[in-house]
């Protein structure tokens, strides 16, 4: 378990995350295929050459939950009860077959629950491709445990 305790996240700190993942076009046409999304411009090369971009496009969402992904590890790795929510998701730039994700977090806000014996934290995801470009941005906002209640919330 590497995530941290409601205690252990600052208003205002930004965490920048290690994991990094360059997507393939295996990693776009299996996340379509699940999700039973089948926009062209995401699986027909054809198609896709045609468009202002000139080329597939990863899936949006794909992209948000690579940025989930990459940030559990310094963010909710075994700390969490649940994510809450996703909100003021934005897709500034496209990402494509083989552009490599990196993703940080910062701190926006934190507020314990009425109870005392938990947290509510959000914070604000920011992932960009290898030129540094933003590519997607959101809130992301869970309930966390709080350390001396950890074990009896298990």
């Amino acid at each position: 378990m590497s995530g941290r305790y409601y205690e252990g996240f600052d208003v205002g700190e930004t965490i920048e995350h290690r994991r990094r993942r360059t997507v393939t076009e295996s990693d776009n046409q299996r996340f379509c295929d699940l999700t039973m999304n089948q926009q062209p411009l995401h699986l027909d090369r054809e198609f896709a050459a045609d468009t202002e971009f000139g080329e597939r496009l990863v899936n949006g969402l794909y992209t948000m939950s690579l940025a989930v992904g990459v940030s559990i590890p310094e963010t909710t790795d075994g700390t969490i009860v649940a994510n809450l929510s996703y909100d003021d998701v934005e897709h500034p730039n496209p990402v494509f077959q083989d552009d490599t994700i990196r993703a940080r977090s910062t701190v926006t806000e934190k507020r314990e629950t009425s109870d005392g014996e938990r947290g509510v934290v959000t914070m604000h995801v920011e992932a960009f491709n290898q030129h540094d470009d933003l590519v997607c941005s959101f809130d992301r906002t869970v309930l966390s445990l709080k350390r001396e209640y950890a074990e009896d919330s298990r």
